[in-house]
């Protein structure tokens, strides 16, 4: 195979026509095309504010570790994954290091495996290493209702649908230690006994408060408790692994791999990577092997497109230590359309794409619908 070189790199703003306060990442979206002179176009996703990741894709040389990511990838081969990463990493070193450059760097990290394994004509599970699964449970992800009863009916529909896991988050929870009581109660009830329940805090509460809110669910009996707590509190962290009775699982809110050496420090029980954020497929199956050596628990976070799906799906299935998949719910239009997989709920497992790369194609006509950029 002779060499390629990487020629171009698109970042694509993707909205919804009304964006909301809710949090659902759903409403827009960055997405990734690296294209390379061979003619394989690679795919990927940022979860980011789409704005700003597009700048710091787009963004001209300012000095030596202060450019653009695009500049930094440009003429290089697309297939030196570790070196462009590494070209990446560096070039933004003066503004990143973290936070929203590492979500940029994500979306090309996620297009460049998925070139390798168009190239190789391999799925990308195949290149890090094999599938130790080839399906994954899937646990509906979706937000706490407005109301105790309207928790209860979305619990009903999503059991009606096939799912075996359920996972509420936010919405009105942290109000009051009566109304949080009362959304995980008709959670439960919605759900019934025989399905696994998720609960996600949202960041609501201080640590002791937290530890009371895990002894009064406990009832309940939730798989975990996700993000109670600020994710720089990781001495209320280590305080609320040691005194509660649930598992606690977070992750979501961090990009490096020094914020989740802490969290497992910590103690946590579930680490919770977004191939979106974290620096791509590269970063999340590194993670996922850290927990494994630390004999916990590995769940995606996703919360975003098709395009997150798959890749999810693929680094998951390459870890010992994963055997759940956080599958949006969400209806919106990018998060139902954007793909033409649909990655289907079959028995309450959803199968691990099979095609080279990612496996995943997007629809052009949703994009021009919803392009800001």
């Amino acid at each position: 195979m002779r060499p390629m070189k990487i020629t171009d790199v698109e970042a694509i703003w993707l909205q919804l026509p009304v964006v909301d306060e809710r949090c659902d990442g759903t409403q827009d979206t960055l997405i990734v095309r690296v294209h390379t002179d061979a003619g394989i176009v690679g795919v990927g996703e940022v979860d980011s504010s789409p704005m700003v990741a597009k700048a710091i894709i787009e963004a001209p040389l300012s000095h030596a570790i202060a450019r653009g990511l695009r500049q930094c990838v440009i003429g290089q081969n697309p297939l030196d994954i570790a070196v462009v990463w590494e070209r990446m990493y560096q070039g933004t070193i003066f503004f990143g290091r973290g936070g929203a450059a590492q979500q940029a760097i994500s979306g090309i990290d996620m297009a460049l495996w998925d070139i390798m394994g168009k190239a190789l004509n391999l799925p990308v599970y195949q290149l890090l290493g094999g599938a130790f699964h080839t399906r994954l449970r899937a646990y509906a992800s979706n937000l706490f209702g407005d109301t105790p009863a309207a928790t209860y009916e979305q619990a009903r529909r999503l059991v009606d649908q096939g799912f075996t896991a359920v996972k509420f988050g936010w919405g009105p929870m942290g109000q009051s230690e009566a109304l949080d009581i009362e959304l995980v109660r008709q959670a439960r009830a919605g759900l019934g006994e025989s399905v696994d329940l998720m609960i996600d805090a949202g960041l609501c509460y201080d640590a002791s408060t937290a530890i009371r809110r895990a002894h009064q669910f406990a009832e309940f009996r939730p798989f975990w408790l996700e993000e109670p707590l600020h994710p720089d509190d990781l001495e209320g962290y280590a305080r609320l692994v040691q005194a509660s009775p649930l598992r606690i699982a977070a992750g979501e809110q961090e990009t490096t791999i020094q914020g989740f050496q802490a969290l497992l420090d910590a103690g946590l029980d579930v680490l919770q990577p977004d191939v979106a954020r974290v620096g791509g497929v590269s970063r999340a199956i590194e993670i996922g092997r850290l927990t494994a050596q630390r004999r916990r628990l590995c769940v995606n976070h996703s919360y975003k497109t098709g395009v997150s799906i798959a890749a999810s799906l693929h680094f998951l299935a390459a870890l010992p230590n994963a055997s759940l998949l956080e599958y949006c719910v969400e209806q919106s239009a990018l998060r139902q359309t954007l793909t033409r997989q649909r990655f289907p709920l079959v028995d309450g497992y959803v199968e691990v794409p099979q095609e080279p790369g990612l496996g995943v194609d997007l629809d052009e006509e949703v994009i021009a619908r919803h392009r800001v950029a």
